[in-house]
């Protein structure tokens, strides 16, 4: 894909993301992206639509976020939060590893990434109303899936502050983006899913990721994504616009 002058007459800027604020997916990118203090354009899709853009650049699976690098586009969330680390690697402190440098430690990693995509997002969808299900029982899942990520936690962070240790890395993002839907569904279908009596130490990393200076402006807050879903309920229903 070439690069094309925008509607202003400008060129594009090298770096632009294709998303929508309230999925969790597109905000994986933005703070891989400001972690990394890379400066970037968000090209906000329009909810229940596809821009030509969209469809031009991820022909596969037509679903966003994509990330257009000198106008070169690569989808998939954590796909591209890993492109972003390799490409802007850790230099002098200014901008931290994602991954962990050790084999293992990307592997535990990418596990648990992987187990966040298939345990929180199907049970979000049904709290939110967007699929069939009985919401008690998935309640119920996700608690017991969100215990398994304290206790990956407490091995991960070695008594850090983060999955990553020090910093926010692969493991956070993947998990953090989903914060502000978790608190959502809590309001939309009247469960407790992130208490701090049952997960107290992954409620205080949860306060902690959401207030990092990366993340604050990117994660939605939990009313904004209530709204949301009431002013594009119908579309939710037909339409996966939690794209990964």
């Amino acid at each position: 894909m070439s690069s094309t002058n925008n509607s202003s007459g400008e060129p594009p800027a090298a770096v632009r993301v294709l998303g929508g604020w309230a999925s969790p997916f597109t905000n994986r990118v933005v703070v891989a992206l400001k972690l990394k203090g890379v400066e970037h354009e968000l090209l906000q899709e329009t909810v229940g639509k596809k821009s030509e853009l969209l469809l031009r650049s991820n022909p596969v699976h037509k679903k966003f976020p994509v990330l257009l690098h000198h106008g070169n586009p690569l989808p998939e969330s954590l796909v591209i939060v890993e492109y972003v680390d390799e490409v802007w690697p850790a230099s002098n402190g200014a901008a931290p590893a994602i991954l962990p440098r050790d084999p293992h430690g990307r592997a535990v990693e990418r596990f648990w990434a992987r187990y966040v995509d298939d345990k929180i997002l199907p049970g979000l969808r049904v709290l939110r109303g967007s699929v069939a299900g009985d919401k008690d029982q998935t309640a119920g899942e996700m608690s017991t899936a969100l215990q398994r990520l304290e206790e990956a936690f407490v091995k991960c962070s070695q008594g850090k502050e983060y999955f990553g240790g020090d910093s926010i890395g692969y493991l956070d993002i993947a998990l953090g983006s989903f914060l502000g839907w978790i608190k959502a569904v809590e309001k939309i279908a009247s469960v407790e899913l992130l208490n701090e009596t049952k997960l107290p130490i992954l409620a205080v990393w949860a306060d902690r990721f959401c207030a990092h200076p990366a993340v604050v402006d990117v994660v939605p807050d939990a009313d904004k994504l209530v709204e949301f879903t009431v002013q594009y309920g119908a579309v939710l229903n037909t339409v996966n616009v939690l794209p990964k």
